[in-house]
């Protein structure tokens, strides 16, 4: 029995690709900030350990009690919604901390492992935000950037090992808690710049009408994340959702 060692299952597509493993018949390491075993199906092939990937003895703790690991999804992330000139330094570097650092923090634990065994799989999960230069998303954007950079040149250094990366580029989930935390995050924050005003006003409107069209779903995501760490012959960016597949294409 294979194990894979999921981040960020509280919610959304970590909680739906933690589900989606189990169904394959999967030992599942469901890790999460503040472990809630009820967000999942009850399975003796589940762990739900705490886990926050910013901080190094977290990560160890955790490494320490999931055992060997045959997969990595590396999921947790945090957005932010505001234009550069209205984005604290201090937020900024905790966007990067969890979606750049603390994926990198993971991968650094679990490769002794893979490499030991000449086996292995890395998922990381990016945003298909990268296929346009989408605005108010600069710093979201820049941190999925050095992700698929990373992800990119790793496999490379680890093809020799026998281990595998891939990236899943999921679209827009308007059903995941994901998108409303990030425009949350504005409010908290003191809002958008007075001269950002009005364009990040129209800016979040026509975000909400491209809702109303072809739209990701957390199911499409958990498939494709899935596929990256089963298929051989998995193309090594792979879009997740309708909107991804369909910007991925330039549509």
């Amino acid at each position: 029995m294979k194990t894979v060692l999921i981040t960020g299952c509280s919610t959304g597509f970590g909680r739906e690709t933690a589900v989606h493993f189990l169904d394959q018949g999967w030992r599942v390491v469901a890790t999460m900030r503040n472990p809630a075993a009820s967000t999942l199906p009850m399975s003796d092939r589940l762990h739900v350990l705490p886990l926050d990937v910013a901080d190094a003895g977290s990560v160890a703790a955790a490494i320490g009690q999931a055992g060997a690991i045959d997969v990595l999804v590396n999921n947790a992330g945090i957005g932010w919604l505001n234009a550069v000139e209205g984005s604290p330094l201090e937020t900024v570097r905790e966007v990067f901390e969890t979606n750049l650092f603390g994926a990198i923090a993971m991968m650094q634990a679990v490769l002794p492992g893979m490499r030991e065994r000449r086996s292995g799989v890395i998922v990381n999960v990016s945003s298909s935000s990268l296929y346009k230069p989408l605005p108010l998303l600069s710093v979201y954007r820049a941190s999925k950037a050095a992700m698929n950079a990373l992800s990119e040149s790793a496999a490379h250094e680890l093809a020799p090992f026998g281990i595998r990366v891939r990236v899943v580029m999921p679209g827009m989930a308007p059903s995941t808690s994901f998108n409303s935390t990030a425009r949350s995050n504005v409010s908290v924050s003191g809002g958008f710049p007075e001269p950002y005003a009005d364009y990040a006003q129209q800016t979040l409107a026509a975000m909400m009408a491209a809702a109303n069209g072809p739209v990701t779903v957390a199911a499409d995501v958990a498939d494709a994340i899935f596929r990256a760490a089963t298929d051989t012959d998995c193309p090594a960016v792979l879009p997740a959702g309708a909107d991804a597949i369909a910007w991925a294409k330039g549509e």
